[in-house]
């Protein structure tokens, strides 16, 4: 079976709210296997917006990972991220 991926590139416009959001949110992704791959680090934007945060979370399926972003527990945490962060975010099928 085929992995599945959150990927998302962060940019947050007011960190002490992000934060409320980090102690949600993580927990939530834990719920459905998530595995942080790429949270922050060191990077180099080469083409498009520059975003300062950029995690990869890995689910063993596509369909589990978008079953926790759809999950009201995440969603919960989603409309806090929205309201703190601007944030490109995508599910991905991956190997």
């Amino acid at each position: 079976m085929k992995k599945g991926y959150i990927v998302a590139h962060v940019h947050v416009h007011d960190p002490e709210g992000f934060e409320e959001y980090l102690k949600i949110g993580l927990p939530s992704l834990d719920t459905f296997g998530g595995r942080s791959l790429v949270l922050g680090g060191q990077y180099t934007t080469l083409e498009g917006r520059e975003k300062e945060r950029h995690v990869v979370i890995e689910f063993d399926s596509y369909q589990q990972a978008l079953d926790c972003y759809n999950s009201p527990e995440y969603q919960a945490a989603a409309k806090l991220r929205q309201r703190y962060a601007d944030t490109d975010l995508v599910v991905v099928e991956g190997h």
